[in-house]
């Protein structure tokens, strides 16, 4: 057979043609839920999620609704509203990912700092899911942490380096505990609760406070001080401590007459607050050879504005005797993007399709 005879060439193989994983997954529902507050986020466009990129992001009181499954219902529901004055068409979610303030240990999920509980076969049935990813809040935003940029942080001491391992912690209602590190295959998210850790004194007078939260508290934790449920217990030990036991205050009116100087036991209890915060960042970063940086998130700290820069928090970050020049070295920055940990859920999905 001459060569002018031979068979024409195949087609190609359509590789073109076959449906992008993620696009074919759309669209997905992430949420980020604590105990005062649930953020939920949109994800309907395949370039977007790539990104890790989150739209139609609204936030839903707890108390407001009996349970996620329905704060998710009525976020929807507003979403599919509108939608339809728009004119644009309405597709519910096929998959979604939770990030939840408590620890995931099985079926059943109970928050630690709110009275919202769910299964989460239950809740995926509920909302009609392919699929339903829950994992710890604070897993969600350490994934996010590579992804942070200059625009996204406030540098404490330096700028976090996406290598090795990060850390992070925040405290809002509670305090979260997170880190992150590369490996092989990617960063691996490394959940924890680091926030029930014992919380240790590095004065005298930090000591003092702790001698009189015990007498309520088998079990002093970082976050018995260091979270919203926590400030009115620091601020009454350490008003105690100062000698002038006060009234009980929230922790709105803790952070306003501290930070405006009207009260001396709210202004010190600030100053405690931001010092021994530092002193547990310090520790998880040795404890976790966070090198690549240590991140602070949460909600209280934003609040405090210039008075955290101005904090003890970095000296007694460094301060571990001979490892101080082991922690000079660490970055920390503070997290400004409010939005890191619905884009850290994002990442997870896109984890868990292989992309």
């Amino acid at each position: 057979m001459s060569p002018n005879d031979a068979a024409p060439h195949a087609s190609p193989c359509p590789h073109d043609a076959r449906p992008d994983p993620v696009a074919a997954g759309l669209p997905w529902l992430v949420a980020d839920i604590g105990g005062t507050n649930a953020r939920f986020g949109w994800v309907d466009d395949a370039a977007g999620a790539a990104r890790h990129e989150v739209s139609q992001v609204r936030t839903l009181t707890v108390a407001d609704h009996a349970t996620p499954g329905a704060a998710a219902q009525a976020y929807l529901a507003d979403l599919a509203a509108s939608a339809r004055s728009a004119g644009r068409p309405w597709q519910p979610p096929r998959r979604a990912a939770l990030a939840v303030a408590t620890p995931i240990t099985g079926d059943a999920v109970r928050f630690t700092n709110s009275p919202w509980s769910f299964s989460r076969q239950a809740l995926q049935a509920e909302l009609g899911l392919e699929a339903l990813q829950v994992l710890n809040d604070f897993e969600a935003l350490a994934l996010s942490l590579p992804t942070l940029g200059a625009a996204q942080l406030r540098p404490i001491s330096g700028l976090p380096r996406a290598e090795g391992t990060l850390a992070v912690l925040g405290p809002g209602t509670g305090l979260g505990v997170g880190a992150v590190t590369r490996t092989p295959a990617g960063w691996q998210a490394l959940p924890g609760e680091g926030g029930h850790v014992t919380l240790a004194a590095a004065d005298d007078f930090e000591a003092e406070i702790l001698r009189l939260a015990r007498r309520e508290f088998a079990h002093v934790s970082a976050e018995r001080f260091l979270s919203g449920t926590g400030l009115p217990t620091l601020h009454r030990c350490v008003a105690e401590a100062l000698g002038a036991p006060a009234a009980e205050r929230s922790p709105p009116e803790i952070l306003e007459r501290g930070l405006a100087g009207t009260d001396a036991a709210c202004s010190r209890t600030i100053d405690c607050f931001c010092a021994m915060l530092g002193g547990v960042a310090g520790n998880l970063a040795l404890t976790l050879g966070a090198r690549g940086g240590v991140f602070v998130g949460g909600g209280i700290v934003p609040r405090l504005g210039e008075r955290f820069f101005a904090s003890a928090f970095r000296e007694r970050f460094e301060a571990k005797g001979r490892f101080r020049g082991y922690l000079e070295g660490v970055p920390t920055a503070l997290i400004t993007d409010a939005q890191a940990a619905l884009r850290g859920a994002v990442l997870a999905l896109l984890q868990q399709r292989g992309t």
